[in-house]
């Protein structure tokens, strides 16, 4: 049986992969996050499967002890302080000698958006892309056997459908949902080699356009 630790555990992205591995593999799950009261309902139903853990994502000698027992690393994770959290997870890594890594990033990291959906794009996230891209150098600089998951502008449709554009392509597409960026985590999971060592954009096919429709 395989073990995933996930941290930022209570994100939505987060949420829905958790639900998946529960309902469709026998992979047991550590969950990581600042307060673990707030997953105490899931841990609770799925105590067979879950832990969950409390602890910030930048206190490297709690995410060691986390990892010890892990065969990846699923890190959903966010705020202004996110290439420190990327150090800190590639460092407790490397303590653990832990290898796979799926990380959560976001599009326009390489300037990879092209026309007036990317200008739009660079106007509204500003220094979130900065710094996104920051803490992207961070764990591709690293030896980690890593995913980095580029997802185009997010939404909750109850749908799985995505293609994959790699790093050096032009983006594809306005949108994804979370479930199917939560998919790719879990099968990743379950098919280790699977985007290994690659950074990956994500989006619907057929959304292109100056901005997403929704917004």
């Amino acid at each position: 049986m395989a073990k995933v630790l996930i941290l930022g555990a209570n994100g939505k992205i987060a949420h829905l992969a958790e639900h998946i591995f529960v309902d469709t593999t026998d992979t047991s799950l550590k969950l990581y996050l600042r307060n673990a009261e707030r997953l105490d309902d899931f841990v609770d139903l799925h105590d067979k499967l879950t832990e969950a853990i409390e602890g910030d994502s930048t206190d490297v000698q709690n995410m060691v002890e986390s990892m010890k027992d892990v065969d990846l690393v699923y890190a959903n994770l966010a705020g202004n302080n996110i290439t420190e959290q990327a150090k800190a997870v590639v460092e407790a890594m490397h303590t653990a000698n832990k290898t796979r890594l799926v990380w959560i990033s976001t599009l326009g990291i390489y300037d990879e958006v092209p026309g007036k959906f990317g200008d739009w794009n660079k106007k509204i996230l500003g220094d979130y892309i900065t710094n996104y891209a920051a803490a992207a150098k961070v764990i591709e600089d690293s030896d980690l056997d890593y995913t980095i998951i580029r997802p185009a502008w997010l939404t909750d449709k109850p749908e799985v459908d995505y293609e994959v554009t790699q790093k050096g392509d032009d983006f594809k597409g306005t949108e994804v949902s979370r479930r199917s960026i939560a998919q790719i985590v879990v099968d990743i999971s379950q098919d280790p080699d699977k985007f290994k060592r690659e950074s990956i954009g994500v989006n619907k096919p057929n959304t292109d356009g100056d901005k997403p429709a929704w917004y």
